[in-house]
């Protein structure tokens, strides 16, 4: 039956073009502005094409609340409800029927049907909509889609829509595929900028912000924050501060019981107004009746991943410039609004113009494990807008063979595969897989979902309160929590019926270690810090009961690396860890040095990765590793502190100088070189050595010795020196050290008689003269001596003679004899 659309939107122009272009090619990009109706009309009017027939059209969503609600609209416009021609599926609840054409899911839902099914033998086209947003899922969705259509799906349609896209770049992507633009249909929006006190809590301002729009403008209101903590601390000052009963605040965000969030994005009733509190959940492919203000924090609270220590955190962060704009247009969508920005309008030139896509900041564990299943173990092989990072690839891979979803050469396991069949991150899928494995599969996936989904059993660190309030929730997002983990234990029993179970059930504890072995947590006995077996530093607020824990196993942290914050954890006891972990606990002798003492001690510990499980003292036994390791602690308190001789300190000058002067001959000796090499230079001089006041100028010595190979040592005694001869037969000594390069600091009769300046380094560099009086005070420094005798000269005559009246200040220096001595008495 042909789909009639009798409400004209924006994006009719634009279907004709687009529906030419999908019947003589396999993929076309499709620009539309916001409220342009791409995402409720485009796959309406591509169902009725002749090359879908009887088969799927899927519509790719980044978030399960606008692949909802574009559903139901679908389906009220076919004058249906969802689960008829048009359904949904999404992790918490989908609506699909045997006569269901066009199916709206998430981006990760499409991944899960690819590996399933990689011809995707009954979908005829594949619309990825809001591609702006740059999800992991839907740029891994897209080249697996490309690679399915090039090696076996010709006939596959392929559509990429977004609202604020770089289309040239996807059509190149996608083989240069056309690009459709709509104009769409925009109200004017007046902006207006409020500025924003950098010190004052962000939901105070918008709470200020949100109540000046109330009384000086019409409409709904919809305000952007960047998180669910912001939004509740403004409703809750909200509440308090509107008294018009027929005002209505309703928060927004992905953690929220469904119910709620269609309270949310439903129409105000008649002569009623709303305020909706909404994350960037409500940028796109939501359509709110009624608002014509928004006011925009210009925040946003994105993950990070740090590949560096596997730690994925939450950072508030700048919106960019298209985020910005698409906010701005949710006010002019149905009539002329206005939006209020929390900034100064130069700021607005400051802003990105896109926002990071996640496959650049984001752990691609994920994705690593359902490229292995697809066959492929190098991501670059694929098609990507943007390359996986190459650190954050290795990160995936190490954690994945840690996991045992891949053996040592990047293929997939058997327990790999499994893994992937179960709508996880690979740990998660990990531990509900083992939990399932030994009879814990149930309670496996409960902590699964609650450590997935943020929100879930509430928010307090300990997961056994989490567990028990997510029992207790009647609420319809906990009751489909609950229905989603019993599917997931089944699957995960069905993966594992070959396995014998053996042993005792795990804790809930042991089961949150087995995902997170490397977030196994040793406390500092502060009643608050804990380490980490990854090395890494994590705190709990003291108040916490967990706080006291010996052990804990964490699955959830935020803040830096160095000092996290731990959000969910569970007590862990040291016998737990001795039955999950035994195989990875090693055992020895390990030296390290004392600070206090300035000496090695020596320690047999038992430790979990850097979690030191028990340790005592041990017998120090000196050798190689100790003279390493004794180096290494001289390296990092400062060579420069031990015990050089002067004559030791002025070779390193001289070879200093020697490297200033030709660097590719002579090496690099200066402190932060020789701390970097300390091991191989100064290591070997230390057998039997154990502290750092056992090296003494004989150990250094020798130590120096082989610093310069024999023809350069020999080299250096001509070209630099210990000294200096003089005319009156003195050796004075050269200082290599001084800041204006190698000086010789002489009363200035010794040198008398002297017509050329003396020079170093064969000539090539001239020795900086420090002339001193009879009494060895600073005359002047000069590099030319001829020039000083013929020039400075007649004045330092003329002071010096008044003041030293019994030396001798010739007229011609030059041509006079040199002297030590005062003139002879009676001169």
């Amino acid at each position: 039956m042909p789909v009639s659309h009798p409400t004209p939107l924006p994006i009719d122009d634009a279907l004709p073009a687009l529906t030419a272009a999908l019947r003589v090619g396999s993929s076309a990009v499709l620009v539309a502005p916001p409220g342009a109706g791409k995402t409720t009309r485009v796959p309406l009017v591509l169902l009725d094409e002749p090359w879908v027939k009887c088969r799927r059209i899927l519509v790719l969503e980044p978030r399960r609340i606008a692949a909802r609600a574009a559903a139901e609209r679908m389906a009220s416009t076919l004058g249906e409800s969802a689960g008829q021609r048009v359904g949904y599926r999404a992790r918490f609840g989908s609506k699909v029927g045997r006569s269901t054409r066009i199916e709206v899911i998430t981006e990760g839902i499409f991944t899960r049907m690819m590996l399933d099914d990689p011809e995707l033998s009954d979908v005829a086209a594949v619309l990825f909509d809001e591609f702006h947003e740059r999800s992991l899922d839907a740029d891994l969705g897209l080249a697996l889609a490309l690679d399915a259509q090039g090696a076996l799906r010709e006939d596959l349609r392929l559509l990429v829509m977004s609202a604020t896209l770089d289309g040239a770049r996807v059509a190149r992507l996608l083989g240069e595929a056309p690009v459709i633009e709509s104009l769409g249909r925009a109200y004017p929006v007046e902006t207006r900028y409020l500025g924003r006190a950098p010190r004052a809590p962000i939901d105070r301002q918008m709470t200020d912000a949100v109540l000046r729009a109330l009384n000086s403008e019409t409409g709904s209101v919809l305000a952007f924050l960047p998180g669910a903590a912001e939004i509740r601390r403004t409703e809750r000052a909200l509440r308090e501060a509107v008294r018009d009963p027929a005002i209505d605040i309703d928060p927004l965000y992905g953690a929220l019981d469904p119910r709620d969030q269609d309270r949310a994005i439903s129409p105000a009733p008649a002569g009623r107004r709303k305020v909706v509190l909404a994350t960037s959940i409500a940028e796109t492919s939501l359509t709110i009746e009624g608002v014509r203000i928004v006011v925009d924090s210009g925040l946003a609270r994105v993950p990070r991943f740090e590949p560096g220590v596997g730690l994925t955190r939450l950072e508030t962060v700048r919106v960019s410039r298209a985020a910005a704009d698409q906010r701005r247009g949710r006010a002019g969508r149905t009539e002329p609004g206005v939006c209020l920005r929390l900034w100064n309008e130069p700021e607005t030139a400051s802003l990105l113009a896109f926002a990071t896509p996640e496959i650049l900041a984001a752990d691609l564990s994920r994705l690593v494990l359902d490229l292995a299943v697809w066959g492929v173990r190098d991501p670059a092989t694929l098609a990507f807008l943007d390359p996986p990072p190459e650190p954050a690839v290795k990160e995936a891979k190490a954690l994945l063979i840690a996991l045992g979803a891949l053996d040592a050469g990047g293929q997939v396991t058997d327990l790999g595969r499994a893994m992937s069949r179960l709508p996880l991150e690979p740990r998660l899928a990990r531990m509900v897989i083992e939990g399932a494995r030994r009879g814990a599969g149930e309670q496996a996936a409960l902590i699964a979902a609650i450590a997935s989904e943020r929100g879930l059993g509430g928010d307090a660190p300990d997961l056994m309160h989490r567990l028990d309030d997510l029992r207790r929730d009647r609420s319809r997002r906990a009751e489909e929590a609950r229905r989603l983990t019993e599917r997931w234990a089944r699957e995960a029993a069905g993966l594992t019926a070959q396995v014998q179970i053996t042993g005792p059930q795990p804790t809930c504890a042991a089961l949150l270690a087995l995902a997170f072995p490397d977030r196994v947590a040793r406390g500092r006995g502060d009643g608050r810090r804990f380490v980490l077996a990854n090395g890494r530093g994590a705190a709990l607020d003291p108040a916490s009961p967990l706080a006291r824990a010996r052990y804990l196993a964490v699955a959830e942290l935020t803040g830096t690396a160095d000092e996290a914050r731990i959000l969910l954890a569970a007590e862990l006891t040291e016998a737990e860890i001795e039955a999950e972990f035994g195989d990875a606990i090693t055992e020895g002798v390990e030296t390290g040095f004392d600070a206090a003492s300035g000496a090695l001690r020596a320690r047999h510990v038992r430790r979990l990765g850097s979690l030191v499980l028990a340790e005592r003292t041990a017998a120090l036994k000196p050798g190689p590793e100790t003279a390493r390791a004794l180096a290494r602690a001289a390296a990092a308190r400062g060579l420069e502190r031990l015990s050089w001789s002067d004559h030791q300190r002025q070779w390193l000058d001289r070879a200093r100088f020697l490297h200033a002067s030709a660097p590719d001959i002579w090496p690099d000796l200066s402190w932060p070189m020789l701390a970097e090499t300390a091991e191989d230079w100064l290591a070997p001089q230390l057998d039997g050595v154990t502290a750092l006041g056992q090296i003494d100028a004989d150990v250094l010595g020798r130590a120096l010795s082989g610093l310069l190979p024999w023809e350069l040592a020999r080299r250096m005694e001509r070209e630099a020196p210990t000294h200096f001869e003089v005319p009156t037969g003195s050796r004075l000594p050269i200082d290599y050290a001084a800041e204006g390069g190698p000086t010789l600091s002489v009363r200035v009769q010794e040198l008398f008689g002297l017509t050329t300046h003396p020079a170093i380094a064969g000539g090539r560099v001239p020795l900086v003269l420090a002339l001193l009086s009879p009494a060895h005070r600073p005359i002047q420094l000069t590099r030319d001596l001829p020039a000083f005798w013929n020039g400075s000269w007649r004045d330092v005559r003329a002071d010096m003679r008044g003041r030293y009246p019994k030396h001798p200040w010739p007229e011609d220096p030059a041509h006079a004899e040199p002297t030590r001595r005062a003139k002879p008495r009676g001169q």
